[in-house]
């Protein structure tokens, strides 16, 4: 998997190709805009902190979990998160938005789950405004609960893991390390989206087999690298540098879209990703044949944010005196003292599993031609709803062993 948009640019173009793109309600693509401006942003701080690393993590999550907090925020802190996140300016647009996406996500549907959850943990004597209690139940489904963090932090943060691991079907474990929460906290807003789907062309396990991954031009390494029995019929661009294939999962909502480098340099392709970029290769889509080879491949990650967001232009959410989240009880006594992203997928010849969550702490004071696509070195990947642009999860496969 900003809050990952991970655009107008993104959004007008990711529907099934040769189709319209339609939004499940008219105030969504400001939000998707928003989701996938910031999840791009942060995918480049993360391209350049992590190098030679494999990267994950749900813009969507993340978003979710700052539009929570958003809601509280004031003045300067206010401006800053909306700075780094984008998100659109009229209170109704922006929770009209989150909440028509957070419908449409946990949507029923037979071919794959898809599924996002947001909760409220709150110290149980602790005077929160009923107006933002109001607003996160109504647009943003907040399911609030009340601890007791100064009688028993560590009792609390097991608590909260716990609701993690049940939302994202056991796949993130943890989110919050001991000593996150303390006997300060005062309330933690949590996001969980979990996805599993199955590819609408399944590779054959009896085509899989050890190959080279190049992760330098002199280096590689082996991976289990996966096979479609023949020659399938993909949205599929090229263009001197670049091969961008879409590989849609059952019920052709949700799709990964793969950027390839030719020349294996992804440190290039990194350098021209951006809105504009996105888009016009999306644009280039168009059904071909093509022979897929693809990596089958599993990570985890996880993220202490608060210095990332703070060199993306958010400082003051984490400074005591100096944050002002005055919206959520009426006084300047809260500030942000953690924010923890965990994120896992699992790629494999019957589908995908991926799974994110996010927390923030705070205490008192993403045959007409025959292509072939062997992707076996470094790639960038994201895995999206096809039908409103939304990147839901986005990563990059820098060394398959790591």
């Amino acid at each position: 998997m900003r809050n990952f948009n991970l655009l107008i640019a993104f959004s007008l173009v990711m529907g099934l190709v040769g189709n319209v793109v339609s939004f499940p309600k008219e105030n969504a693509p400001t939000v998707v805009d928003a989701n996938n401006r910031f999840a791009l942003e942060l995918y480049r701080l993360y391209s350049q902190k992590y190098k030679e690393e494999n990267i994950f993590f749900s813009p969507f999550s993340i978003s979710n979990a700052f539009a929570m907090l958003y809601e509280g925020a004031r003045g300067k802190t206010a401006q800053e998160i909306l700075n780094v996140f984008y998100f659109p300016k009229k209170a109704e647009e922006r929770r009209k938005g989150f909440q028509s996406l957070y419908q449409e996500i946990n949507k029923p549907a037979k071919e794959y789950q898809l599924s996002i959850a947001n909760a409220l943990w709150m110290q149980k004597d602790y005077p929160f405004l009923k107006k933002y209690l109001k607003i996160m139940k109504k647009y943003y489904s907040g399911e609030a609960n009340n601890l007791d963090f100064p009688k028993d932090p560590e009792g609390c943060r097991r608590t909260i893991n716990k609701w993690v691991e049940e939302k994202t079907k056991e796949r993130i474990k943890d989110l919050l390390p001991p000593g996150t929460i303390t006997p300060l906290t005062r309330l933690v807003l949590t996001n969980a989206i979990y996805f599993k789907g199955l590819w609408v062309i399944p590779f054959d396990k009896k085509l899989t087999k050890e190959e080279d991954f190049k992760i330098a031009p002199n280096k590689s390494v082996k991976v289990q690298m996966m096979r479609l029995p023949r020659v399938q019929n993909f949205p599929y661009a090229e263009t001197n540098t670049l091969q961008i294939l879409e590989m849609p999962y059952k019920g052709n909502n949700i799709s990964m879209l793969v950027l390839l480098p030719k020349d294996s340099s992804l440190a290039e392709l990194e350098k021209t990703l951006t809105v504009e970029n996105l888009k016009k290769w999306q644009g280039m889509l168009k059904r071909e044949e093509v022979e897929v080879y693809f990596p089958r491949f599993r990570m985890e990650r996880k993220y202490s944010m608060a210095d990332d967001l703070k060199k993306m232009g958010m400082p003051s959410a984490f400074e005591e005196g100096e944050a002002d989240f005055s919206g959520l009880t009426g006084k300047r006594d809260l500030f942000v003292t953690a924010v923890m992203h965990k994120a896992f997928v699992e790629v494999n010849e019957e589908g995908t599993e991926a799974a994110a969550a996010t927390g923030i702490v705070l205490g008192k004071t993403a045959l007409p031609r025959h292509f072939v696509f062997r992707a076996d070195h470094p790639f960038i990947f994201l895995i999206q709803d096809r039908k409103n642009g939304n990147i839901l999860f986005i990563g990059r496969l820098y060394n398959p062993h790591r």
